[in-house]
């Protein structure tokens, strides 16, 4: 069916306007807690799941508990519409699980709507902004946000034949799929790249022991920390500050001018997250900060690549704990750094920036090209939702 022909059978098709609690039956789940899971048995399904796991619909689960306790719980069945209904955003709350397998067991903190309309033109409506600014005027709670059974009842949908219902899902169904084909294409071919880049960078920064002279890092270079906490950052700072993620925060005073290889020195990204500083930046008192102490003999760009290409490996090694989440100097001042010419290290780096900059653009371009077809899809989807509303029905009781 093409466009034109069915935003007009849209426009013209008689609407009818009912309350989730006129629509159908909506029962909250019981009970089911992550401690309660096994690895088969009764299909079950936990709230926090539905913000982890499932997209807009599913049949099968990945949690299971006993055929005992599943007796004691409140199931949903086949064409329900599941719903978690506390989350810490309000984007969030009522995020919709069409359901299309057999009977499944719910936790608390969920509920499902049992109707006899088309799940997952439910489900999509769920997605729409008519619907986000009916459900935030009942959403309470402050740290966790919520949302009552009772005021659930109240939100407005429209309801159109079971017809227009299954040509709507059809045509958001196939936009859904391209733009998952070609997400998925794009991402193959980063990861194609991605894994060219390490292959050569590999290659270029492996040296064996008698190939050239070897010094340690405290020989080489100045290891330090900053001084600035997180809370310190400022929106739109006039600074580089460096804390211990991979996003570069601002803030409008700086500590240090210089080159300088950015380390995170505790929780998930140590080993993994490394930044090559240039001019007046700040740092975080928990990120270190190494600075080559004699640019005549080993490029600041050249330790950099080395720094992130092995030193995650160096510190898991030589780590006393099988999770590394914490790094100290002297982890850092014994970690062997290889000193070819440096008409070597030039070369080396010019190779690996071009690399760097290569997979950086088509990253860039992955990001671009799937936020351009998600705004497509969130397009087409209000407009193929947007049904006329009944003259003075007033939608926000």
């Amino acid at each position: 069916m093409s466009k034109p022909k069915i935003l007009d059978l849209i426009k013209n098709a008689p609407v009818e306007w009912l309350t989730l609690g006129e629509l159908g039956t909506i029962t909250r789940g019981n009970g089911l807690q992550k401690k309660d899971f096994k690895k088969s048995g009764f299909p079950a399904i936990h709230y926090g799941q539905i913000y982890t796991h499932y997209n807009l619909d599913a049949k099968d689960t990945i949690a299971f508990v006993s055929e005992d306790l599943a007796k004691r719980l409140r199931t949903a069945r086949k064409n329900d519409l599941l719903f978690a209904t506390t989350s810490e955003t309000d984007e969030d709350v009522v995020k919709p699980l069409a359901w299309l397998g057999d009977d499944v067991a719910i936790s608390g903190d969920m509920m499902f709507l049992r109707h006899e309309q088309n799940v997952k033109y439910l489900a999509y409506y769920f997605q729409t902004n008519a619907f986000y600014n009916q459900k935030r005027k009942h959403i309470t709670g402050t740290k966790v946000r919520r949302i009552s059974r009772d005021n659930l009842g109240k939100i407005h949908i429209p309801i159109p034949s079971l017809d227009i219902q299954k040509e709507i899902v059809r045509i958001l169904d196939t936009m859904t799929a391209l733009n998952s084909e070609l997400s998925s294409e794009l991402n193959s071919e980063l990861t194609r790249r991605q894994t060219q880049y390490d292959h050569y960078r590999e290659l270029l920064l492996t040296f064996t022991p008698n190939q050239t002279i070897w010094k340690s890092l405290n020989e080489v270079a100045i290891i330090g920390t900053g001084n600035r906490n997180t809370n310190e950052a400022i929106a739109g700072g006039k600074y580089p500050f460096y804390v211990r993620s991979q996003m570069i925060r601002q803030i409008n005073n700086y500590e240090f001018d210089e080159e300088a290889i950015i380390t995170a020195g505790d929780g998930v990204g140590v080993g993994k997250i490394f930044h090559y500083a240039t001019g007046k930046y700040n740092l975080h008192q928990r990120a270190y900060r190494i600075v080559v102490a004699d640019t005549q003999i080993l490029s600041s760009k050249f330790l950099y690549y080395f720094f992130a290409s092995n030193f995650y490996q160096y510190i898991a090694k030589t780590s006393v704990h099988a999770s590394v989440t914490s790094l100290r100097k002297p982890m850092f001042e014994n970690y062997q750094i290889p000193l070819p010419s440096l008409e070597e290290q030039t070369r080396i780096v010019a190779i690996l920036d071009k690399f760097d900059a290569l997979t950086t653009s088509i990253r860039e371009d992955l990001s671009r090209e799937i936020e351009l077809r998600r705004k497509q899809y969130e397009y087409y989807r209000e407009l193929l939702l947007d049904f006329p509303r009944p003259e003075q029905q007033s939608l926000s009781s």
